[in-house]
């Protein structure tokens, strides 16, 4: 639909510009879920080209305001904004999104933005296999972030504490890696101290 009204566009008015005045004045990139675009125009074949590119999309938010009985709902995607949930409904109705995404609550706030672009990063970090564990990440107004996952059937929360997330998440998946081939899974990780780790296991194990 994009490119289908520019196309219209283009041939009333003939110009680059219009389109691009146009894109900004009804933010039509952003209607869109278009992150990046740019469009040529070849004269001498009188054509078009469209080059598009949408975000990957990484967890479902709810996005909660105090005590957490108001909230709203979003998509976090790959470049940390976060979109309006009928992106999930329209990759999913053009089979470009097959799986289930993780969820994400986050307090709104003035550090809304840097904490989402550090969660989206840090999200983008994990291969495929690591991300089938993941069912939740809580995020609370101290920036203290909380891991849910489950491995093997077995349920485990990760305390990742409000800094240094990258390099806890890369020790985070060397536990992961190595307790999966034990099928066996801490019922709680604490790497709020980056130097150390404490795991702590249910009685019945």
């Amino acid at each position: 639909m994009f490119a289908i009204k520019l196309a219209k566009l283009f041939e009333e008015k003939n110009s680059l510009r219009a389109l691009k005045m146009t894109i900004l004045k009804d933010k039509l990139d952003s209607r869109h879920f278009i992150s990046e675009y740019s469009i040529t125009h070849n004269p001498f074949k009188q054509e078009l080209e469209f080059k598009l590119n949408c975000p990957k999309p990484l967890m479902k938010v709810q996005v909660y305001k105090g005590t957490g009985y108001e909230y709203y709902d979003a998509i976090l995607a790959e470049n940390g904004e976060l979109l309006d949930p009928t992106y999930e409904v329209l990759l999913r109705k053009e089979n470009k999104l097959n799986f289930e995404l993780p969820h994400l609550a986050l307090p709104v706030g003035e550090m809304e933005k840097h904490v989402q672009k550090s969660i989206a990063s840090l999200v983008s970090l994990m291969n495929e296999d690591f991300k089938r564990y993941l069912s939740e990440i809580v995020v609370n107004e101290n920036k203290e972030m909380t891991m849910i996952m489950s491995v093997n059937g077995q349920a485990s929360t990760i305390f990742m504490g409000d800094t240094q997330w990258e390099e806890k998440l890369s020790k985070l998946k060397k536990i992961t890696e190595y307790m999966s081939e034990k099928n066996r899974m801490p019922a709680i990780i604490n790497l709020t101290n980056s130097k150390k780790v404490v795991v702590k296991f249910n009685d019945k194990f």
